[in-house]
């Protein structure tokens, strides 16, 4: 299928960069370590994609708001090609009125040759994957860094970016209360000013899943994480990070512009591997085999995906409310009523008034939103409402 689904280039864009050099243990995106052989095909293909979709949506026409690069490992696709693929990017769309630009990175990525050059190419925006400060866990886990480089990263990152994020993973094997609150006491003395808190989840068939099905590793009771997942609102809040989704927290002006036009669902464009898509009523995913996304655009003339979904009315409902619940404003119940027939409006106002009771949801001024509580049980929140 062509991009002309795409009646014109969407405002944000994300790239994909699926290379590590160890892949974490609890990682079930498309990444793939000791793969260094394929990555100059890769950038030459992403260079294509990029091309290809510029030729076909008139890309000049749209501003750039937002760009994104993850992973994988961002931080270890190499420099020139990066400036390569920037210096295309300016050629071929309107970045006049970029917003923000983040790209992801592995805090023993951090040094000051790189940071320079994804200055260079047009980055405004760190987003650090912390998650967690304990050496032996980041070991178990698989995971490249140790916390002697994130302190390094953080003397280093301000004297290049003004914006800067980290993630933390909450509910890691192993990790008691006091340590994640010391974790976080921690990043209260480091100069950012965009925090995700992430839970742990166990994908199947990933080696963290497996090591807990054999009782290696011992994963907090349900009550500790909400536990602690309210303590760190609250401590977050006052040391003024504000909450904005579940699963972020910003000073004020500093929330993710990028992010939330997925979760506001505006259009998007994903470059890369596996990355999805989506044009206002269609969501659309590249291919994930790699052999297979590196032999698709030798001919600069189509853009293809793995998959394409034309979402129902009802599926659109669903993500709407879905995604909206995630915010810390919530939805407005107005908004659903012109959504739903009159079955399902008797049937949700009556839920409704349920998870209130239950201290799931909460109504401030018109809309309903996720208590503390609510926020961690998100997914069955949304099931019984719809």
């Amino acid at each position: 299928m062509s991009t002309h689904d795409f009646p014109r280039c969407p405002e944000h864009l994300y790239f994909h960069w699926p290379f590590c050099s160890k892949k974490c243990h609890y990682c079930d995106f498309v990444a793939f370590q000791n793969h260094e052989q394929y990555q100059d095909a890769y950038h030459e293909t992403l260079c294509c994609e990029v091309e290809t979709f510029a030729q076909l949506t008139d890309a000049l026409k749209t501003p750039i708001k937002t760009i994104f690069m993850g992973g994988g490992t961002p931080s270890l696709y190499d420099t020139t090609q990066m400036a390569e693929l920037f210096a295309q990017l300016r050629e071929r769309y309107n970045l006049s009125q970029l917003e923000e630009a983040s790209i992801e990175v592995n805090p023993a990525d951090v040094e000051e040759e790189r940071l320079d050059a994804w200055r260079e190419c047009g980055f405004t925006r760190l987003s650090i994957g912390v998650q967690a400060l304990d050496d032996q866990l980041l070991a178990r886990l698989n995971r490249r860094q140790r916390t002697q480089d994130v302190f390094k990263a953080m003397k280093l990152a301000p004297k290049y970016f003004d914006r800067m994020s980290i993630d933390l993973i909450l509910g890691m094997p192993g990790v008691s209360q006091q340590q994640w609150k010391d974790t976080l006491t921690q990043a209260m003395n480091w100069p950012i000013e965009h925090i995700s808190i992430y839970f742990l989840t166990i994908h199947e068939k990933t080696p963290l899943y497996f090591k807990v099905e054999r009782g290696e590793h011992i994963l907090p009771a349900d009550e500790s994480v909400i536990e602690m997942y309210q303590y760190t609102v609250e401590f977050l809040a006052h040391h003024g990070f504000e909450q904005y989704e579940i699963s972020n927290f910003a000073k004020p002006g500093a929330e993710s512009t990028h992010n939330k036009a997925y979760w506001d669902r505006k259009p998007y464009k994903g470059f890369g591997i596996g990355s999805s898509s989506f044009d206002g009523k269609s969501r659309f995913t590249n291919h994930k085999n790699l052999p297979d996304y590196l032999a698709l655009y030798k001919n600069r003339s189509t853009i293809t995906y793995d998959t394409k979904e034309v979402l129902s009315n009802q599926q659109a409902l669903l993500e709407h409310l879905m995604l909206s619940l995630r915010q810390r404003n919530g939805v407005g119940l107005h908004s659903m009523v012109y959504l739903l027939n009159e079955d399902q409006k008797a049937r949700f106002f009556i839920q409704v008034q349920e998870l209130i009771k239950a201290s799931l949801l909460e109504e401030i001024n018109g809309n309903i939103r996720l208590t503390i509580r609510g926020m961690i049980l998100e997914n069955e929140v949304v099931i019984s409402l719809i």
